[in-house]
């Protein structure tokens, strides 16, 4: 499946929200970015949000090529690059082979009913993240703040080494 078209949002105050260690990146199907209104093997288009307790800014927006779904694994392939990073995918359905593939990358699948909004979903993962998270949530902060940890530590790693100019 080709990437048709891929805007990336970088302004300084949404890098400062990326660097952010308990920010998380989730990802919706939708081709309005209003509602989830896609199968994920099938998606048109995917919109990518930043995350925290106290806010949500989108980060991406991206359209594939239209394809049918006719079990073709190969179309995934772009997707799942897209994706990397994300802690979700929310969607209307998704196959198995999907769900197996999204798990392994550590990306939590996330089947809504029709109709549901973007918006309604991204304050219910705010209201969860400020009451403590549950589930697959609490995992994917736990996992964020690692990194977070990890990327800060390096540089105290490096200056342990002494580093000289």
């Amino acid at each position: 499946m080709l990437l048709q078209r891929h805007l990336r949002i970088v302004a300084c105050n949404t890098e400062e929200h990326a660097m952010d260690t308990s920010a998380i990146q989730v990802a919706f199907a939708s081709t309005d970015m209003k509602t989830v209104n896609q199968h994920f093997g099938s998606s048109e288009s995917f919109v990518i949000y930043s995350v925290t307790a106290t806010s949500a800014t989108l980060r991406e927006a991206a359209q594939f090529q239209a394809y049918a779904q006719d079990g073709n694994e190969d179309k995934l392939a772009e997707k799942f690059k897209l994706l990397e990073g994300c802690a979700a995918v929310y969607c209307q359905a998704i196959g198995g082979s999907a769900i197996r593939q999204l798990t392994v990358q550590g990306i939590q699948p996330v089947k809504v009913s029709e109709g549901a909004t973007i918006h309604e979903l991204l304050e219910s993962l705010q209201t969860e993240l400020r009451n403590g998270p549950t589930n697959w949530l609490a995992k994917a902060v736990q996992k964020q703040q690692k990194s977070g940890d990890s990327n800060n530590n390096r540089f105290d790693e490096m200056e342990a080494e002494g580093w000289n100019e």
